[in-house]
């Protein structure tokens, strides 16, 4: 289910810096992370999201969650932009 918002969004952020900078913006609607991502690199994005009461979604894989967004790598942050 999860994978499948990623796949029908029209517009996404990927990586924790490029999260943390639509969270910022305003034009986040959700955020997902990663299970397997590190809680050092996700800690920041996901305080912030939950300051500004914007849904996350946790997903099992990095590796899936980034073939879900069309890289060839894993990603342990994506938003779905508005």
């Amino acid at each position: 289910m999860s994978y499948e918002k990623v796949l029908q969004a029209t517009k996404i952020v990927i990586g924790t810096k490029q999260a943390v900078k639509a969270l910022k913006d305003g034009t986040a609607s959700e955020l997902m992370i990663a299970n397997d991502a590190e809680t050092k690199v996700t800690a920041s994005v996901v305080k912030l999201a939950q300051e500004m009461n914007i849904p996350i979604i946790y997903v099992d894989s990095m590796k899936k969650l980034g073939k879900a967004c069309g890289i060839e790598v894993g990603a342990s942050t994506v938003v779905i932009i508005r």
